[in-house]
């Protein structure tokens, strides 16, 4: 498996595990192109403090399941917007209000959108 494989398997494992916690509006980002510090962005919503660190524990859980632990984390003890930053994609994870404040989409424009990964479980 190639590097770019890699990541991009800790990308959609990132994406399934914020979705098993009921996350909102995954975009994923490429940011290849357009920026040099980082692969990927992973942006998606909680819609509490509460929820936003349930989805951030879910990510950090799988993805270290995996021996992939995030570099550096910021935000979780106030749950308004905690980034997870795995060097080659960071996972986003932001409040209603806070997703709108910093509007990441709008400052990323120029980075491709690609498909987020589904959680392929059944729902019930």
């Amino acid at each position: 498996m190639t590097k770019a494989e890699k990541v991009l398997l800790g990308v959609e494992q990132a994406a399934r595990a914020a979705q098993q916690k009921k996350a909102a509006d995954l975009v994923l980002l490429d940011l290849q192109k357009v920026a040099s510090f980082t692969d990927y962005f992973l942006l998606c919503t909680g819609t509490s403090a509460r929820q936003v660190q349930a989805i951030s524990d879910s990510v950090e859980e799988q993805l270290g399941r995996d021996g992939l632990h995030p570099a550096h984390v910021e935000g979780y003890r106030e749950g308004e917007w905690v980034l997870l930053d795995y060097l080659d994609f960071v996972v986003h994870v932001f409040s209603p209000r806070s997703r709108a404040y910093y509007d990441l989409e709008r400052l990323w424009r120029r980075a491709a959108r690609l498909p987020v990964p589904e959680d392929e479980r059944p729902q019930g």
